[in-house]
């Protein structure tokens, strides 16, 4: 599904006591700050500016709901594991998260974003497994993947995929937001999810 029109249509911050009722699917967006979330759902949504990008980590701090060719909705939570931000809100937007992913009625994929060059943080450890234990079966993007050599794109995701314990099934992607590596898989997800509803 090649996106036409998007638009940033909710914002919900850690004070947010109600999150949105939507009647359209949702897809959801987590990973470390600066993983380059906000440049994936850019480049997915054809879009420089909507999702805002930040050289300095820890940029999106609000639940952003993205909605896309009026159908579906590409939601960004917080980024997590950057130590400047303070505890207290830390666990504050844990707390949104988790009511989020448990919450939501339309929430029809968690995509985990990690970033390809390195092995994944305990942290990234830590959401994958929350996603499991929490029933979804999250979908590994493996962003800058415009950063190692192609031949060594599998070596990485096999990597990846054994420090964040995955099973063989998993589907890992690999992702650059600079060449649109992968962009024609996720446009594959985003089709399959409206489709589905449709049915």
């Amino acid at each position: 599904m090649r996106v036409t029109e998007a638009t940033l249509e909710t914002v919900c911050g850690i004070t947010t006591k109600k999150l949105p009722r939507n009647t359209d699917p949702e897809i959801a967006f987590c990973g470390r700050s600066n993983v380059g979330k906000s440049s994936l759902i850019n480049s997915l949504m054809n879009r420089k500016n909507l999702a805002r990008t930040s050289a300095q980590p820890g940029k999106t701090q609000t639940l952003n709901y993205y909605k896309v060719n009026d159908c579906l909705y590409l939601v960004d939570l917080p980024g997590y594991g950057y130590a400047k931000n303070s505890q207290a809100n830390r666990d504050a937007w844990g707390v949104m998260i988790q009511k989020y992913l448990t919450e939501s009625d339309m929430l029809r994929y968690v995509f985990e974003l990690v970033d390809i060059r390195h092995d994944p943080s305990a942290e990234d450890k830590q959401m994958y497994d929350w996603l499991v234990y929490l029933g979804f079966d999250p979908i590994i993007i493996c962003t800058k993947a415009d950063k190692i050599k192609p031949r060594e794109i599998e070596k990485q995701l096999n990597r990846i995929r054994e420090c964040l314990g995955a099973e063989e099934d998993c589907i890992m992607v690999p992702y650059s937001a600079m060449t649109g590596m992968g962009k024609d898989i996720m446009e594959d997800f985003m089709s399959q999810v409206v489709e589905n509803e449709k049915r």
